[in-house]
């Protein structure tokens, strides 16, 4: 019966997003301007974006060795530190140590450092609350050895960021093209929040799909993660997307933090909403991950020993 439905979710999805798709594409009109998918040249948006992308390709052909070579079942609660703190400090240490086109500009009005804050307060907010509802609502367990904060692995704060900044930066070029290739029409706006939409929805998806090695990671039903857990997970994105690009380099910091809060917020109610209205599912927040009292459950392995 779940496979049936979570087939079924999938063909929906696709058909309804090629459908809106097509006939944004027949009904839109292309702009005077030419459109284009990065920052205008030589802004400190491009710099940041530009830094995103490439450390991006570093850090995910890391955690590409360390999956795909399985170098993660030795890990112990420090490797998962050194390993997480470690991708993701050369992102927050960027706009101090290398702002590249900003040094010239004071510290707190460099946009890779609202940038990162940005991103910064949204991946905290998305691990302390967010996580819950993955634990309720899909039945994940993060089962790896592990100091937690708040019921959470702490790396996995870290973790966050990292893929979030590569997720962000992608996210505006594709917005930015379809903004700057189209003149400002309603149909423009559905094409636009269409493609939000299924970038949303394949983002989620398609990482889920590739820590399906991690083995440290479990779900009581993997194939109704890929489905409906990828469109649970997708709502993330749906709000955090658009809000994101719409935060350039003439806001202030107070702005980032405000806008970010304010973005996490939105999809905490979204993801309640559905959990409440859709799935019917209690919410439970414990400060203990299971493996935590019942070692049984850590992964191999550490199986037998707490996480």
């Amino acid at each position: 019966m779940k496979d049936a439905l979570n087939a079924t979710f999938v063909k929906t999805l696709t058909t309804l997003i090629g459908l809106t798709m097509t006939m944004s594409c027949l009904v839109v009109r292309k702009s005077k301007c030419e459109g284009r998918w990065r920052a205008k040249s030589g802004s400190r948006r491009r710099s940041t974006e530009t830094f995103f992308l490439k450390y991006g390709v570093f850090w995910i052909l890391c955690f590409g060795l360390i999956v795909g070579m399985k170098w993660f079942l030795w890990f112990d609660k420090i490797h998962y530190i050194i390993v997480c703190v470690g991708l993701s400090l050369p992102l927050l240490l960027q706009p101090v140590l290398a702002p590249g086109t900003e040094s010239d500009v004071p510290l707190w009005s460099r946009y890779s450092l609202k940038a990162n804050v940005w991103i910064a307060i949204f991946s905290f907010i998305g691990n302390y609350w967010y996580t819950h509802y993955f634990y309720s609502v899909l039945k994940a367990q993060y089962t790896f050895p592990s100091w937690d904060f708040n019921g959470v692995p702490i790396a996995m704060f870290f973790a966050t960021h990292f893929y979030f900044t590569f997720y962000h930066a992608l996210s505006n070029m594709v917005i930015r093209k379809i903004v700057t290739s189209y003149e400002y029409t309603n149909s423009r706006t559905l094409f636009l929040a269409t493609v939000i939409v299924l970038m949303s929805y394949i983002t989620a998806y398609m990482e889920t799909l590739t820590i399906s090695g991690f083995t440290c990671y479990k779900f009581q039903d993997r194939g109704m993660v890929y489905a409906l857990g990828s469109a649970f997970y997708g709502i993330y994105f749906l709000v955090s997307f658009p809000m994101f690009y719409r935060f350039h380099e003439r806001k202030t910091l107070w702005n980032a933090i405000v806008e970010s809060l304010a973005t996490g917020m939105m999809v905490l109610l979204l993801l309640d909403f559905v959990r409440v209205c859709v799935v019917g599912e209690d919410l439970s927040i414990n400060l203990l991950r299971p493996c935590k009292s019942d070692a049984s459950l850590t992964c191999a392995p550490f199986t037998g020993q707490y996480c």
